[in-house]
């Protein structure tokens, strides 16, 4: 039986280019985004991939609308799935990040913390189940069952999101919202870590990925720390193909480097 994934926020970025490397492995993707009739790439993608590849609206700062997302999802997947990545991800409604205390607002914060931090969340909350009655397909399995997991769940954080690392300050929706996704991880990792059916729970940073989001701030960067989407997806993938139950509840590089919460 083909692995199950679930990408949340796909239509372009870091999201779609998952789609594409595991849709190389005859995973049958479930891709959601907020317009996917504006998603131009991803509908091309669908089309080149019919049956294997399956487009869902769902807007992640909506709990009704996840909730309602389930069926589509069971009746795709048969209720079970391998991968959960949340992708979607937001610097700030106004696309700058705040560089002072002037800067910040309400709006700015919980809209923010809504498709960082909060949309994660409820998505574990409704299809944690279902991964938990997936096949272990990603990661490596223990010897012991106490050891072995049936599903990976992976929130896309970033480093700006350490509070070790911070020695800038500024950015404070973006950086408290991924701070906060990190302690959703751990949670996460925690709950959906007991009993027989385990769920590997870790955030990522990508990296310095040349998406829209970052691509304000792409000046002070140095060429080999600015990378490509297939090579910060490439790099995960391979991360992934690694993870352990030990690895559950932490936080790490694109290239399996462990980072300080």
């Amino acid at each position: 039986m083909n692995p199950t994934v679930l990408i949340q926020g796909a239509s372009r970025g870091i999201g779609l280019q998952f789609c594409k490397n595991f849709l190389a492995r005859n995973a049958v993707v479930i891709a959601t985004c907020r317009k996917p009739q504006e998603a131009t790439e991803l509908n091309a993608l669908s089309k080149q991939h019919s049956g294997q590849l399956h487009l869902l609206q769902l807007d992640v700062t909506n709990e009704k609308h996840i909730e309602d997302s389930t069926e589509f999802v069971e009746q795709t997947t048969g209720g079970k799935l391998d991968l959960l990545i949340n992708s979607a991800g937001m610097l700030h409604p106004s696309g700058r990040g705040e560089t002072s205390l002037k800067d910040v607002n309400i709006q700015g914060l919980s809209t923010t913390f809504a498709t960082n931090t909060f949309g994660p969340l409820l998505m574990a909350k409704y299809f944690g189940n279902m991964l938990k009655k997936g096949s272990g397909a990603f990661g490596k399995q223990g010897l012991e069952k106490g050891q072995q997991h049936t599903g990976v769940l992976v929130n896309m954080s970033a480093r700006v999101g350490s509070i070790t690392e911070n020695a800038l300050g500024g950015w404070y929706s973006y950086r408290l919202s991924k701070a906060a996704l990190n302690m959703t991880t751990k949670n996460l990792s925690i709950e959906l870590g007991r009993g027989k059916s385990k769920v590997i729970c870790i955030s990522f940073h990508p990296g310095t990925v040349d998406t829209d989001l970052s691509r304000p701030y792409h000046r002070g960067v140095p060429k080999d720390k600015l990378f490509s989407v297939q090579y910060s997806v490439d790099s995960m993938m391979n991360t992934i193909d690694g993870l352990t139950v030990q690895n559950s509840g932490k936080f790490y590089c694109w290239d399996g480097r462990e980072l300080p919460f």
